[in-house]
């Protein structure tokens, strides 16, 4: 639930349907299970960060007492809001971690487990080198076990470097990108503790269609499915190994629902792969309509039948096929999947951070992409978080995976075998996820060699046997893949064996070196250029929506380029096209996205769903006379003004196979009915008040009102329903509004905000960032709060940067930081500072003392400027 907040009065708006809902991230890969011998760690906690090169860093004997402590994910420096142009840093930087271990990890294999380095690493225990890592968007996987030292400090040091380097992929200089690869250990690191029989990690074994959990379906349908099972088992012990391999299958009640139980033999110092097949009667079949989760529990057990190793893993059961031009294109489950699939792409840049988000950052855009409407994202250019696809999986998107690369192919040195280790590294990272439907192996318009294009083609079929690949089809090679982007073809243009998907739409530029568009609008521009980005997409949407009825699915949908407004390398100015900004603060694009969700409740989804109505439109003297409202209703009726005249219309659209998003009420405002209702001293008699229809009924409104003098701050929690965590690295974007006294958010104000935090939590900023006081844009001013390692009470305060008589009324809001679940092994105290008690009293009776001081002051200018209203009313109305 979001809660706006003003001079300690609060509304509620738009509950979810799960607003309680906390959700649990994986950890490694895989989700730990009690009693199974197996133990996962956050390592993100207390680092010593150095930012350049430094001789000798990685020696365990180093004082580093001086590097500043930093938590993970970390990205170097925070950023400007506009931090395209190469602002970002390029370089060395140096991570070092003091690990104590104590004896109970004894006889226990040890993993450290990176999910992402940006660029190339070097990873050092104890000074010795024992990885150097290529890549910055899948994980680095390390054995320590040989070369810890239990009972003492073991140092861990890394060497990251962000710089240009044409030997990995993306591998083309940033300053010629339209993204940014930032730095840092930007996502989270693992210590990994297990027995030394035990399930291998499938991006350290290197083996094809191997190693780990592999999960696969078949004969998938309503009434039954079977889940095929295979295990890679390490034995590292002297002895050879007998016992039996558990499966176990649990629904959302935690019910067991299937099992299976195998015998397993492992010869000494060697491995095995072991396959079961567990059948499930009546499945609760995995879509993004309905994306339901179970949990596979994996346990090997010996001859007492003690648990050795095990872990969960969430599945979706599902079956994927795209049949092709001739045959409906893109099939779900066994069926032709009648709506179009639009989606988005998704770079995972945020304001300020970089790509240093903590999980719940990840699970809060793939939340909002939901809401939206969009079933579909695309990982631009490269595999992200896993977080991200862990919320994908539970909220019902599915997920193109793509190979890190763009504009970019190298002849020479390692680059090409690089390429390929990614793409088999991206597929045993997420090949179990239910939202990792199709990969896309190639190189974003890279103009490679052709052979290169059926190379990674069959690469991905041995990786995964059964899964599908896609590529742009004007590229070399294109012609061979099932899936291929691309506008909707012709029919006799078509072929019939291939399915066609639009990668990206929707950016319009005038040209690709001064870039001017009405697609790409930043937030502060105001309401006319936002209508126009929404005009624009709501066009492209009714064309994909007409080709995919034309083409039966042939042609089965477009993905957005882009839903956020993000950062770039090769211009200056960052990339504006989102329906959202890098705040993830919402254009009015994103409410038109919204309007075309689809209008059936569901109670139990973790989205908004259900029917929508929402007024774009502003009541402002600058403010069209058309008013447009967007719903996804049958009917859609606007009064305006109170007993003033009502319209009404249907949103069909004739030969069309969807409903409009913008429906249109020509020339129906007129702002000098405004000036009259005000000069009757009854301004909240103007407003704009649209209700949606569906068959015949009403089943959503929205009212608009014109806002009246700036008044008061509303603060809110831009959280989804997710508690901050207490663990040193959470972040939410805390937002500030500037309202009448209403509530009515007053959108062309451009005061500066000045916000404040007590408790156990911290602004992110830093100096010449101009992040605090931070300019209004839209009505709002959005900061990033972090937490603390200490769980507790958080308000923050935000008032104008001018404290006078008739400035707004600032606001406070308190809400409270949760203790983790997870489990850390860390060194030092970094406990906030408290202030002496003498000291805090005093501060907070002065504090007491000054609002009840400008409390007066406020109120003797209410007094004269109601005086001076009712003064100029009485002069106007003599004339």
């Amino acid at each position: 639930m979001v809660i706006w907040f003003a001079g300690g009065l609060a509304w509620a708006y738009a509950a979810a349907a799960a607003a309680e809902y906390q959700p649990k991230f994986s950890s490694a890969g895989f989700y730990e299970l009690a009693d199974s011998g197996r133990e996962v760690y956050s390592l993100n906690p207390q680092w010593r960060f150095y930012k350049g090169e430094l001789s000798g860093a990685e020696a365990p004997g180093l004082d580093d007492s001086r590097w500043p402590l930093v938590n993970l994910p970390h990205g170097i420096e925070y950023l400007p809001v506009n931090a395209s142009g190469g602002v970002n840093y390029r370089g060395v930087s140096w991570y070092r971690k003091r690990l104590p271990l104590a004896s109970a990890f004894k006889n226990k294999k040890l993993f450290l487990n990176f999910e992402g380095i940006m660029g190339k690493a070097e990873i050092y225990v104890n000074g010795h080198l024992l990885k150097q890592h290529f890549g910055g968007y899948l994980p680095a996987v390390v054995d320590i076990s040989a070369y810890v030292n239990l009972g003492e400090d073991n140092i861990i040091a890394v060497k990251a470097d962000n710089s240009d380097d044409a030997n990995f992929p993306p591998g083309k200089p940033q300053a010629g990108l339209d993204f940014t690869y930032f730095g840092g250990i930007y996502r989270d690191v693992w210590l990994v503790s297990h027995n030394k029989l035990y399930i291998s990690d499938a991006n350290y074994q290197d083996k094809v269609a191997g190693g780990g959990l592999f999960v696969r379906y078949k004969h998938v349908s309503d009434s039954s499915a079977e889940i095929d099972v295979q295990a890679h088992i390490v034995n590292e012990k002297a002895e050879d190994f007998s016992g039996l391999l558990n499966y176990v299958v649990k629904d959302k009640g935690g019910h067991i629902v299937a099992q299976s139980r195998s015998a397993i033999n492992v010869a000494a110092k060697s491995d095995a792969s072991v396959s079961a097949t567990i059948k499930l009667n009546k499945p609760n079949l995995w879509s993004p309509q309905s994306p339901y989760l179970y949990e596979l529990e994996v346990r090997i057990k010996g001859g007492n039948k003690r648990v050795i190793d095990g872990y969960k893993r969430r599945i979706g059961v599902r079956s994927v096929e795209f049949k092709g031009w001739a045959n409906g294109g893109f099939w779900l489950n066994g069926k032709a999947y009648k709506r179009p699939l639009i989606g988005a792409n998704r770079h995972q840049d945020f304001a300020v951070l970089g790509h240093a988000l903590p999980n719940s950052l990840h699970w809060r855009d793939a939340k909002k992409l939901k809401d939206a409407g969009f079933d579909l994202i695309r990982n631009a250019h490269f595999p992200q978080d896993p977080a991200f696809m862990d919320a994908a999986d539970e909220l019902g998107l599915l997920v193109i995976v793509t190979t890190p690369g763009w504009q970019f192919w190298n002849d020479e040195g390692p680059f090409e075998e690089r390429v390929y280790a990614d793409i088999k590294n991206m597929i045993r990272r997420d090949r179990n996820h239910a939202s990792a439907f199709l990969w896309e192996p190639i190189l974003n318009e890279t103009w490679y060699p052709e052979y290169f294009a059926e190379k990674v083609k069959t690469l991905v079929e041995r990786e995964q046997p059964g899964a599908y690949a896609a590529s742009d089809a004007h590229a070399k090679g294109g012609e061979i893949f099932p899936v291929q982007y691309g506008a909707a073809p012709s029919p006799e243009l078509a072929d019939a064996k291939v399915s066609y998907f639009t990668r990206e739409w929707g950016d319009w530029v005038d040209d690709w070196n001064a870039q001017n568009s009405f697609s790409r609008i930043n937030r502060a521009w105001g309401e006319e250029p936002m209508l126009h980005q929404a005009r624009w997409y709501s066009y492209i949407l009714d064309s994909i929506w007409g080709a995919v009825k034309s083409s039966n699915g042939g042609y089965f949908g477009g993905a957005l380029w882009h839903p956020f407004d993000h950062q770039r390398g090769y211009h200056p100015d960052p990339f504006q096209g989102g329906a959202m900004d890098s705040f993830r603060q919402p254009k009015l694009s994103y409410h038109m996205f919204q309007s075309q969700r689809p209008r059936q409740f569901n109670a139990d989804s973790l989205t908004d769903t259900g029917p929508y109505i929402y007024v774009a439109h502003e009541l402002t003297p600058f403010s069209s006379s058309d008013v447009e409202v967007y719903s996804n209703c049958d009917e859609v009726s606007l009064q305006v003004h109170k007993d003033g005249k009502v319209y009404r219309q249907s949103t069909a659209q004739a030969d069309h196979p969807h409903r409009k998003a913008i429906v249109k009420f020509e020339n129906v405002y007129d702002f000098n009915d405004m000036h009259t209702l005000g000069h009757a001293l009854t301004p909240r008699d103007a407003f704009l008040w649209a209700r949606c229809f569906i068959a015949g009924k009403e089943v959503a409104d929205h009212k608009k009102y014109a806002s009246l003098r700036p008044s008061q701050l509303l603060l809110s929690v831009d959280n989804e329903g997710l508690d901050l965590q207490a663990d040193g690295s959470d972040k939410v974007v805390v937002v500030a509004a500037m309202a009448d006294k209403d509530a009515v958010v007053k959108r062309f104000d451009r005061h500066f905000i000045e916000f404040s935090v007590q408790g156990p939590a911290k602004i992110v900023s830093a100096d010449g960032l101009n992040l605090n006081p931070k300019q209004i844009e839209w009505g709002t001013a959005a900061i990033i709060l972090e937490s603390t390692d200490v769980a507790g009470v958080i308000t923050v305060t935000a008032k104008v940067q001018f404290a006078g008589e008739h400035q707004p009324q600032s606001a406070s809001l308190s809400f409270s930081s949760v203790e983790p679940s997870l489990k850390y092994l860390k060194q030092y105290d970094t406990s906030p500072m408290v202030q002496p008690k003498a000291e805090r009293d005093q501060s907070k009776y002065i504090a007491q003392l000054l609002q009840q001081n400008l409390k007066l002051k406020k109120q003797l200018a209410e007094q004269e400027r109601l005086k001076t209203e009712k003064l100029q009313q009485e002069f106007e109305s003599s004339h």
